[in-house]
Parts: structure tokens; C-alpha cells; sequence
């Protein structure tokens, strides 16, 4: 199974994270033509409190935010626009970390009127495209990494989160 998960807030029990995160990792390898099984994301599911704080640690922001992710390995493309460097399986098959908080990720989903699972499900996908090594920093890429999230959560049933 590519994820493996930590939960610090039981809250996320209640929601089947377990199949939802696996569910869009998976979507989202299986998007780029990767096969799933030969990789690993571990996610922490916690609370605001404890995403503030690996958010001030990581990023010098003093808020919480609904999800961060650390990659492995640096995999970005060093053009803008480009595709990121695929991980090598022979060293690579860890792609990561992700920490997600449950009060941000509600919040957020409840203020758009959307779905809680179709909003963690867009995360998750967003966290993991990080991973491998798409951003949104620069125009190209944020295109380019937009257009790979919309892909992978149409295959899921989830509409374009950027659609008003």
C-alpha cells in the first residue's frame, strides 16, 4: 500500500481517511503512469494547533494551514513549465511526507459548500504532486500542476476545485 498513516487527531477516524488518502495518492500515480505499489507517502492526520506549528518551523508562517508536504528528494523541474525530475526506484520509493489538519481541511470544505471527502481528496492530490516535484510558484508550472490535479480528480468523481 503506498500510504501509511499517523493519526494525532481521532476526529479523522470518522472519515475513512485511510481509503480516501490511498485512493488519491494512487489516482495521482497512476495519472503520471507510475505504478502505485512501488511507492510510499506517509501522512500525518492532526489539528490546527499542531499544523501551525510545523507550518512556523518549515515555513516561518505563524497560522495553520490545511496541508504541507516535505518531499523526499528534490524533484523539480528547473524550467518553468517543465515536467519534474520522476523519482529513481531504486532509491526514490519513499516519495515523502504530508501533514494534514482535520479543523482547516473542515473549515475550508464547509465555507465552499463542498463535500469534506472531495475536499480532502483535493488536497491530498495537491500534497502529492508536491511530492513529486509540481508547484505553483511560477506561471508554467502552476498550469502544468493545475491541470495534472483537475486530470486526477475528474478520474475521481471530484469536480474542478478552481471552478467558482
Amino acid at each position: 500500500m503506498p500510504v501509511e498513516i499517523v493519526v494525532e487527531d481521532k476526529r479523522w477516524t470518522d472519515v475513512g481517511l485511510e481509503s480516501l488518502c490511498t485512493l488519491a495518492v494512487e489516482a495521482v500515480l497512476n495519472t503520471l503512469d507510475m505504478n502505485p505499489t512501488l511507492f510510499t507517502v506517509e501522512i500525518l492526520a492532526c489539528d490546527d494547533a499542531r499544523i501551525a506549528d510545523l507550518n512556523r518551523d518549515f515555513r516561518g508562517q505563524t497560522k495553520p494551514t490545511n496541508v504541507l508536504s516535505w518531499p523526499s528528494v528534490e524533484r523539480a523541474a528547473p524550467k518553468d513549465g517543465d515536467t519534474p525530475i520522476f523519482p529513481c526506484l531504486k532509491r526514490d520509493a519513499e516519495l515523502g511526507d504530508i501533514a494534514i489538519s482535520y479543523d482547516t481541511c473542515a473549515r475550508e470544505a464547509d465555507q465552499a459548500g463542498k463535500p469534506f471527502a472531495d475536499h480532502l481528496l483535493h488536497l491530498i492530490v495537491h500534497a502529492t504532486l508536491h511530492l513529486l516535484g509540481y508547484d505553483h510558484q511560477r506561471d508554467q508550472d502552476a498550469t502544468l500542476m493545475e491541470r495534472i490535479e483537475v486530470m486526477t480528480l475528474g478520474k475521481l468523481g471530484v469536480d474542478n476545485p478552481y471552478w467558482c
